[in-house]
């Protein structure tokens, strides 16, 4: 039994270059609006997307899109593979690049501070939904089960993966385009 989970392509939307915290909740939107434009998957990622006999998708338009320029249909789109929900804190009289910020909130959201979003918690108990349905579809397939997803949320299902007894087989890393195999031992 195997499970591929893949990142998205790299989005279109790039906003400025640097942001406030506070305007960072519009940039936080308009990333989950976007879709991956013209980035193209690499021959290895294609190559993996296409050993799958069934394929599992998250409903942002970074997945979807990635989806469509793999030339590939979902046969499952599911909020549950959405991405973690980023909070925003306001720090005042400071510009940061976005991925600056990003960090800054991700680690907040590690440590528990998640304002009024998704707790880290929460979208850990999203992860074993998650896991559960990647599993059961793998267990009905007659070949590897690929789940183009998100960086947060692939990590917390690789995570269940590996609890349940799945192996990393083959990781590309953790970029865009970038998947991993897991096996069940």
């Amino acid at each position: 039994m195997e499970i591929i989970l893949m990142r998205h392509g790299k989005p279109a939307f790039t906003g400025p270059a640097k942001v406030t915290s506070r305007e960072m909740s519009n940039w936080i939107a308009e990333y989950d609006l976007s879709g991956t434009g013209e980035d193209i998957p690499p021959e290895s990622s294609k190559s993996l997307a296409f050993s799958a006999s069934r394929i599992i998708s998250s409903p942002l338009p970074r997945a979807l899109s990635s989806l469509q320029a793999l030339g590939l249909e979902p046969d499952v789109i599911d909020e549950v593979f959405r991405e973690a929900e980023l909070p925003v804190f306001h720090v005042p009289g400071i510009r940061l690049s976005p991925a600056m910020w990003a960090v800054f909130f991700r680690v907040m959201w590690l440590c528990g501070i998640s304002r009024n979003l998704e707790h880290v918690g929460i979208a850990k108990r999203r992860a074993i939904q998650a896991t559960d349905i990647l599993v059961a579809s793998a267990k009905g397939s007659d070949g590897p089960v690929l789940l183009i997803g998100h960086g947060v949320m692939n990590r917390l299902i690789a995570r269940e993966l590996r609890s349940l007894g799945f192996e990393e087989y083959c990781c590309q890393g953790n970029g865009y385009w970038k998947g991993s195999i897991y096996r069940l031992q």
